[in-house]
């Protein structure tokens, strides 16, 4: 491998000038146009921490996520629907869903505690929405004294919400950060702070941690529906676990929340993760951490609320030698109480367990146990077909599944009216079955499968859409990313060789679409190639030794692809058997290529354009005195068919240049996130121009097919999906549609109406 070692801009040769940006002389026109809108189907891709079904309404299920909102179960169209699609970008940090709850008296209400995070990374202070028409509208958005941590650690526990059974306008909020037990007497308008609760929960994963040093909190509350009516003005016994760990974690009030005390002889060391209570008798799963990536130790007590007797069940004791996960994710079976089942949490290998009693845990039935090293013998078998991508294009490995049962398993739940059906949630989807009963026949097995129609939980890393082969393709946080053949079909693989754990750049070849590289996060690998639109990959056979994901860009002919690795730009022009370094291009440089002309490529760092005429191994400095980008993976795109046109998305800025990059012009509006599309048969610029940004003080989706003179918004105030300003990208064949990318609603695409 050859690789040049000038890092340092040189000045332009004489020939080239330099030109600052120009600022617009009209403001550019808006209006608004109908679109429908849907998912790029995926299938799930993300955590699902908490599963609630309505213990009065049959087959009324919610499903929170940590980034993605949440969603409510259509049983009629057998899908999942997502409640929070109407958040925009300023509020995206209403799409942390910390705990949800429905009504226990009151179908048509539910609750959601909304926050993404409680350290730095959002300003904003979280909230308790409540909607009484199961999650169509929420009228109430009660803005909370303190910030709420829907993707933070802890997050898989609880339900940090509850609802009075015998006065439904009496709610319990579990807060963290050291902000304690929060209650509302008015059904979430108001709350005020339970200032005789004795502790705060102050468990932190890490010390010192920006992310994990943060009190996990008060983490979940349980009602005792029989010490009180709806006369009697609510519950009088009431239950709160707290993340403790060297103090008591359970208490206990006898007066409505007056007072309250430890429960006596309980255990302690390890955090009560969740916990149920039935026919006088409370279960608590524990763990030696919070989650939902860690915990290695645990157990399972149940406690008898009348004689005051701990009882350990645990299916495998933390004392076991050998034992190496915590528990997480529980339920009971309504319809046969004293039948109940547990999930490992962080059973990483070589499979995640889950345990069923049908004696109040006396005696378990593991889900797998070993046979003959290295086999594994299930009591389920796996039906693929609705998520066939999720064996991450792996074959099975003994002892190592090729379909693993999960990770992350802080969910669990039995549907109460149906004994035949449960659900749980993973790391990666929501998983469960529709014949659970044959658990129980030594005879017969299960079927899981999973339940994720509807769900779209991915962070969107990038976006592009070529104009031949597959629709789109995707890069993905997570999940890697896919070549989309169908937009209402989930993908039966994901891409690999190599596979990342992140994709985070993917470019095509403008004139020879077929040639695809793209580069992403791992271990090894980390950049890989298709010459046959996606359809089979190879990794480079070398590497820049400080290669990392960084971005792509693949020339026009598709014979030299740029990387921009963070630590340095390189090319190649023989699909990585070799890699020699850009010359004059600052090492943080985001890149782009021409997509006529095979010799041009385009570069931006520090508010300097850069442009290169021999294919990437020289640049010149083109403008200066450009915005400095603050978002978007992909700020600077070239036109498809239209050599020399490239765009430049800043955040706060869009501009346009025609010759090259040596000028640009600002177009007068905001964008995150730019992308070109197959222009109007009646269109005056080369490309259809989507932007997600601002035009006119107007956050939203936005086309422009004038080159940037007139705009209309696309989307509407009912179709936001909060962030969406790291990827977008036209369809190169159908006008008027586009792809945008979002943080935890996956992709979503629109048509003109």
């Amino acid at each position: 491998m050859v690789i040049s070692t000038t890092t340092t801009a040189i000045t332009p040769a004489a020939s080239f000038s330099t030109t600052s940006v120009v600022t617009p002389s009209t403001i550019p026109t808006v209006t608004a146009v109908a679109y429908a809108w849907d998912n790029v189907r995926i299938g799930g891709g993300g955590y699902i921490p908490g599963i609630t079904f309505s213990p009065v309404q049959k087959d009324l299920i919610y499903v929170r996520t940590d980034i993605g909102g949440c969603y409510r179960w259509v049983p009629e169209t057998n899908l999942w629907v997502q409640l929070f699609d109407w958040i925009s970008a300023s509020d995206w940090n209403d799409l942390g869903v910390d705990s949800m709850i429905p009504d226990p008296v009151d179908a048509n209400r539910v609750y959601a505690l909304v926050g993404t995070y409680t350290n730095s990374w959002s300003p904003s202070n979280g909230k308790l929405f409540r909607s009484d028409d199961q999650g169509e509208t929420w009228p109430v958005r009660t803005v909370l004294p303190f910030k709420v941590g829907g993707n933070m650690p802890g997050r898989g526990m609880g339900e940090r919400l509850a609802v009075d059974p015998n006065n439904n306008s009496i709610v319990y909020l579990g807060a963290r950060s050291g902000n304690g037990l929060w209650k509302s007497s008015d059904a979430g308008i108001t709350f005020a702070q339970v200032t005789q609760f004795p502790v705060v929960g102050s468990y932190v994963e890490i010390a010192g941690s920006d992310y994990q040093g943060d009190q996990v909190g008060i983490v979940w509350t349980i009602f005792d529906a029989k010490t009180g009516s709806n006369s009697s003005g609510g519950s009088s016994t009431v239950y709160v676990g707290a993340a403790e760990t060297n103090v008591s974690s359970i208490y206990v009030s006898n007066n409505s929340g007056a007072t309250w005390t430890a429960l006596a002889e309980q255990p302690l060391g390890f955090l009560p993760i969740r916990a149920k209570l039935v026919n006088d008798i409370i279960y608590i799963t524990y763990s030696d951490d919070c989650g939902p990536y860690v915990g290695t130790l645990g157990d399972v007590w149940k406690y008898n609320t009348t004689s005051a007797v701990w009882t350990l069940i645990s299916p495998v004791s933390s004392t076991t030698s050998g034992a190496y996960f915590g528990y997480g994710g529980f339920s009971i079976d309504t319809q046969n109480p004293q039948t109940i089942m547990v999930a490992a949490v962080n059973s990483w290998y070589p499979d995640g367990q889950i345990y069923r009693s049908l004696d109040s845990g006396t005696t378990w039935s593991p889900l797998w146990q070993w046979a003959a090293y290295p086999n594994l013998t299930y009591r389920s078998t796996w039906d693929t077909s609705v998520l066939p991508w999720a064996n991450f294009g792996k074959s099975a490995s003994p002892p190592v599944p090729a379909y693993g049962i999960g990770w992350m398993m802080d969910s669990l739940e039995i549907d109460p009216f149906n004994s035949n059906k449960f659900l749980y949630g993973t790391g990666l989807s929501l998983y469960g079955s529709d014949n659970l009963l044959n658990w129980d026949n030594a005879n017969t097995t299960f079927t899981l499968k999973s339940f994720v129609i509807g769900q779209e939980e991915t962070a969107v890393l990038d976006l592009a859409a070529p104009p031949s082969g597959p629709l789109l393709y995707s890069g993905l946080s997570d999940v890697c990313g896919f070549a989309h053949t169908s937009l209402t079909e989930v993908p039966s693989t994901i891409l690999t060789s190599p596979t990342f754990t992140a994709s985070n750049s993917i470019d095509y070849g403008g004139s020879a679409p077929e040639i695809v590289a793209r580069a992403g996060s791992s271990t090894t690998n980390h950049i890989g190639f298709s010459r046959d639109s996606g359809v089979s990959w190879f990794a480079a056979s070398s590497e820049p030794s400080d290669a990392a994901e960084g971005q792509v860009a693949v020339g026009a002919d598709g014979q030299t692809t740029l990387w921009a690795t963070g630590a340095g730009v390189y090319y190649t022009a023989d699909f990585g058997l070799s890699w020699n370094q850009s010359y004059a291009l600052p090492a943080d440089s985001s890149v782009a290529s021409d997509r006529v002309n095979a010799s041009l490529f385009y570069a931006v760092s520090s508010g300097t354009a850069y442009y290169s005429i021999d294919a990437g191994k020289t640049f010149y400095v083109g403008a200066t005195g450009l915005p400095t980008v603050i978002s978007s993976n992909r700020p600077l795109k070239a036109v498809p068919g239209a050599t020399s046109h490239v765009w430049l998305a800043t955040g706060n800025d869009l501009l346009k240049s025609i010759d090259g990059a040596k000028t640009f012009i600002s177009v007068g509006v905001q964008a995150g996130a730019i992308g070109f599309g197959i222009k109007a048969s009646t269109g005056i610029y080369a490309a259809a121009v989507y932007i997600s940004g601002i035009v006119n003080s107007q956050a939203g989706i936005y086309r422009s097919d004038d080159g940037g003179n007139l705009w209309v918004r696309i989307n509407d105030d009912t179709h936001q999906y909060g962030a969406t300003n790291y990827a977008i990208d036209g369809d190169k064949n159908v006008y008027g549609r586009v792809f945008v990318g979002t943080n935890g609603l996956g992709i979503v695409y629109g048509t003109v109406a």
